[in-house]
């Protein structure tokens, strides 16, 4: 059994690949059941199991908010694939560095689809691992001027924009979320109450929310996702999880209905992306265990040929 490490996983996922990776599996599909969601003590604990005809995986994460009080980071992973005919295990990897790429090439495949292909301002919410590695697919995918980055402890948003800006991308700490004048708005927070707030998007402007995966956790007010066209990474994930979208529909910002469709429905060419320049889009992200499995096979080279 193969062993990746953090290293390993980042130097086998390259943006351009994974974000093909994950467009195939959205388009294709696999068997992915909702995730399994436990509390343990004040932290969480989530299974995600997935497979297809050749390879079957599973992730285990566990969530600490309390880590950063520690200086540890808030999301411990692993992914263990293996083979599906056999069950015998193929690889062990490092499940935070792949988690964090492949949550951040799905934002930016979605993006794909449904930011202005010219945006030149990203406002990343957020400093930690998720949020770096946003920064850095988004500017491999997008021609960025200029990065702001926003973090409730502005000492990170400055740390954050020192090290990415000594790898060449054009990022500064900013004081306040405040979205006006961004193309793009990534959120990968563990906020509880709204950050953004529909009244202050730009026309144009495309949302992205990767954070509030649990329907306590909210990143935007339902204002700003009843005024854009809403993508889902899955419907059933977002309505059982995604506490932006269970809290708005509570509160009669919108209706189920208001969900445009699926990103998969965005890879199939069954539903449109953006339709217009001054339109307000919006992806919500809660993790599909698929992008998992297909990240995991791109890493280990199963990816070439196979299909779901």
């Amino acid at each position: 059994m193969r062993v990746l490490d953090r290293e390993a996983v980042a130097q086998a996922l390259p943006w351009d690949g994974l974000i093909e990776a994950l467009r195939q599996v959205f388009a294709t599909g696999c068997e992915a059941p909702l995730r399994h969601r436990h509390a343990a003590g004040g932290n969480t604990l989530l299974l995600m199991p997935a497979w297809d005809s050749r390879c079957t995986g599973v992730k285990i994460v566990h969530v600490a908010p309390g880590n950063a009080t520690h200086g540890l980071p808030a999301v411990h992973a692993e992914y263990l694939l293996s083979d599906a005919a056999t069950g015998a295990p193929i690889a062990l990897l490092d499940g935070g560095e792949l988690t964090d790429r492949r949550t951040a090439a799905t934002s930016v495949l979605a993006a794909s689809h449904l930011s202005r292909p010219e945006a030149r301002v990203l406002l990343l919410l957020g400093s930690g691992k998720v949020a770096r590695a946003l920064a850095e697919c988004y500017a491999a995918r997008f021609p960025l001027s200029e990065i702001r980055i926003w973090s409730r402890r502005s000492d990170n948003a400055g740390k954050l924009a020192r090290e990415l800006s000594a790898h060449g991308l054009p990022a500064r700490a900013v004081a306040t979320p405040d979205p006006r004048g961004a193309d793009i708005v990534s959120a990968a927070t563990l906020a509880t109450e709204p950050l953004i707030r529909g009244a202050e998007l730009d026309p144009g402007t495309h949302l992205d929310l990767v954070g509030a995966f649990r329907p306590d956790m909210r990143e935007a007010d339902g204002a700003a996702l009843a005024r854009a066209r809403l993508v889902v990474d899955t419907r059933a994930g977002s309505m059982a999880e995604a506490g932006d979208i269970v809290q708005a529909l509570r509160e009669g910002a919108f209706t189920e209905a208001h969900v445009a469709g699926e990103l998969a429905q965005l890879c199939r060419g069954e539903v449109a992306g953006r339709t217009a320049s001054d339109q307000v889009t919006a992806f919500k992200s809660v993790g599909w265990a698929g992008e998992d499995l297909a990240a995991a096979k791109l890493a280990v080279g199963l990816t070439q040929g196979l299909k779901a």
